[in-house]
């Protein structure tokens, strides 16, 4: 997907997220949706931050690596990851309609912290940043929780819901960024974009 054709402005985005997508849209970037398949299984006892860190870190090497494989365009390579914690536990995306509805039920009235890393990958290297948003969710019936599953919404989302959808209802409050919850910090984004010479305006 192409927005501008500045290169000053153009990365690849190794991600299908439509969201991560959307907010690049808005920071007026250009950018080549080139997603890396990485495994994405947890290590043992790895905190969720290092985990999102290690992801993105991951992606980012491998998209760029591919680029110089096959000889394309190399621009900054950015790549982001986003879990849910809550306890200790991380909370990625639902198997399905039963797992999201626990994962629901465990955040309901509660608090719980949402975690995006993002990293940027250029011949220099790979840099990287964290963004964690503190989310406060409204006590939730079983009866609201399962019409919320039959909307489909949780399906694709990290901890089962999207704040920008309507699960935003379902939040009374957060502590940080709201892009970050979204699955894109647009703060850190910018600065690690411009590390790697990419203008925001």
């Amino acid at each position: 997907m192409f927005t501008n054709t500045d290169q000053h402005k153009m990365i690849y985005l190794a991600s299908r997220s439509p969201r991560r997508a959307e907010l690049l849209q808005q920071m007026g970037l250009a950018f080549i949706v080139l997603p890396a398949d990485i495994d994405e299984t947890p290590l043992q006892n790895e905190p969720s931050e290092a985990y999102v860190l290690r992801l993105a870190a991951e992606k980012a090497k491998a998209c760029y690596k591919d680029l110089v494989m096959k000889s394309m365009s190399l621009y900054p390579v950015l790549a982001a990851d986003t879990t849910v914690s809550i306890d200790g536990k991380i909370l990625g995306k639902p198997q399905d309609d039963d797992d999201a509805f626990q994962m629901l039920s465990s955040m309901s009235g509660r608090w719980h912290e949402v975690h995006t890393g993002i990293a940027v990958a250029t011949a220099d290297g790979v840099s990287v940043a964290i963004s964690s948003t503190r989310v406060e969710m409204a006590p939730l019936s079983d009866q609201t929780i399962l019409a919320y599953i039959a909307t489909g919404e949780p399906r694709d989302k990290a901890g089962a819901y999207g704040i920008q959808g309507f699960a935003g209802t379902l939040i009374k409050r957060i502590e940080g960024s709201y892009s970050g919850v979204m699955g894109l910090p647009v703060y850190e984004t910018a600065q690690l974009l411009s590390q790697a010479g990419i203008r925001m305006y």
